[in-house]
């Protein structure tokens, strides 16, 4: 699976399968925010070392002792406008905000609030206060701070991951995630989305993939039926929109438009929608197709994947 690093709108997402015979499997979804009852959101803020001067703190000494300098903290305004949309889509109206890998191994949680959306706007995320600034990466502490604690009882949650460097226990992630997968398959836990945000140049990409794909095949389902794919990974230079952390939550049961078709860059129809263009598209473009384009009434966009091909 190949994803297009910068969809056009209203596309979240755009998935690329190239077969062996030319053709190509794609999946796309529609850019919307679900509607869901009982839902939690969780906010996930990188707290290791490397991140200290993107929350404008500098020094040795981490935590309380760090000493500010007269540099930007270019991480407040970024997580202001993501807990406060976050906050928005709750059910309770709160966003669950947390810093993750603090302390020299990377391992400690620290709570930053279950904030509402006004208090999203004067919170001081300038980075953690009770523990040191890591040294390490560990993803696992807080994916389970969110799914077996804060988030254990509700019905459906999303909880997102703010990261700029590589994931030391990537191995046990996707093992414990593994687990939670056929947990959730058997109805013995609830629907959860996990988002992993990359910032910086130091993001391992690959590792994202990895995760975000570690699903494909699996033929585990939900109780409605449904795929589970728990992970899905954004880089944050190429998000245009906060709503794209939903990108992969849509239903093929959720129609944005009353009838429309997908057809190739040939202008040939290769998927009819006449009684509604659901939110998650998937057809099969023909052998040496660059594009695609979705027609509906009173307009069309058109998906150009060159890019993306020159990757599969």
């Amino acid at each position: 699976m190949t994803q297009l690093q910068n969809p056009v709108e209203p596309f979240g997402e755009v998935n690329v399968y190239g077969q062996q015979n030319g053709t190509l499997d794609v999946v796309a979804t529609v850019l919307m925010v679900p509607d869901v009852e009982g839902a939690s959101a969780g906010l996930a803020l990188d707290a290791s070392a490397s991140m200290k001067k993107a929350y404008g703190v500098s020094g040795v000494l981490g935590g309380v002792f760090a000493k500010e300098a007269a540099i930007p903290n270019l991480i407040e305004p970024v997580a202001r406008v993501m807990a406060n949309y976050l906050a928005g889509f709750a059910s309770d109206g709160r966003v669950h905000l947390i810093y993750w890998a603090c302390n020299p191994d990377g391992s400690a949680v620290e709570e930053i609030g279950k904030l509402n959306s006004a208090e999203t706007q004067s919170v001081a995320i300038k980075g953690p206060s009770k523990f040191p600034w890591g040294r390490g990466t560990k993803l696992l502490p807080a994916l389970k701070h969110f799914v077996e604690c804060a988030f254990e009882k509700s019905p459906w949650s999303i909880c997102v991951f703010v990261t700029d460097g590589v994931i030391e226990d990537l191995a046990e992630v996707k093992s414990y995630c593994l687990e939670l997968g056929k947990q959730i398959a058997a109805g013995q836990r609830h629907f959860c989305k996990l988002v992993l945000i990359g910032v910086g140049e130091e993001v391992d990409e690959g590792q994202m993939e990895e995760l975000d794909d570690m699903f494909a095949g699996s033929g585990l389902k939900d109780q409605s039926g449904r795929e589970i794919d728990l992970w899905d990974h954004k880089l944050a230079e190429h998000m245009q929109k906060v709503e794209e952390i939903f990108a992969e939550v849509v239903q093929e049961d959720t129609i944005v438009v009353s009838s429309g078709r997908v057809v190739d860059s040939a202008g040939k129809s290769v998927k009819e929608y006449p009684d509604g263009v659901p939110a998650l598209l998937k057809f099969t473009l023909p052998a040496g197709a660059k594009a695609f384009t979705l027609e509906f009434p009173g307009g069309s966009v058109t998906q150009d994947l060159t890019e993306v091909l020159a990757r599969i």
